[in-house]
């Protein structure tokens, strides 16, 4: 069954208050995964993306009847997905009081991470997004780990593609100093 045939299944059963539960299971089987990595690349931790995640289908299933399917159930969840990682960094920030000197960097985390199944270069590499502002983050793991195009991004962030555009050119631009501050 394609993706878009599971969508239009799921959209039936959501209509039917007796059925939004089944609906319901069959979007968290088909869609954890995919919003798992979208969370993952944003917040990095693998236990922080399953509490994000799980955050996100609670929020999903407390407007779940307000899903009218204008756009597609994966930018829907992706949304809810995005916004709840970025608030759990936000949060994280506020609550943050040792000095971020003082923790190892996110490459020697990552690397000592028993989940993150990546080299030293893509450690690296995830090292110099965390140093972008959330939003340019953002941008860039949905443009260069997903490949979504500038339209799909725009739909999910709520943002011109105009915009994106300038936020993925500055963020490759930071990362590409980065790397090369650090060669």
């Amino acid at each position: 069954m394609t993706m878009a045939n599971n969508d239009d299944d799921i959209l039936k059963l959501l209509a039917s208050e007796t059925t939004r539960r089944k609906a319901f299971e069959m979007i968290v089987k088909a869609y954890s995964e995919c919003l798992y990595w979208k969370i993952r690349y944003i917040v990095l931790s693998h236990e922080d993306a399953n509490d994000v995640l799980q955050n996100t289908f609670l929020k999903a299933w407390g407007n779940i009847a307000s899903f009218k399917g204008k756009s597609k159930l994966l930018t829907w969840l992706c949304s809810i997905a995005i916004n709840e990682a970025l608030d759990f960094l936000r949060k994280s920030k506020a609550t943050q009081t040792a000095d971020a000197d003082d923790s190892p960097g996110v490459a020697a985390r990552l690397m000592a991470d028993e989940y993150f199944d990546g080299d030293e270069v893509h450690a690296m590499l995830m090292q110099a997004v965390s140093t972008l502002p959330d939003v340019q983050r953002t941008v860039f793991n949905l443009r260069y780990f997903d490949n979504l195009k500038y339209s799909e991004i725009s739909t999910i962030l709520n943002t011109s593609e105009g915009a994106l555009k300038a936020s993925y050119h500055i963020a490759v631009k930071k990362i590409t100093d980065y790397f090369h501050l650090h060669e």
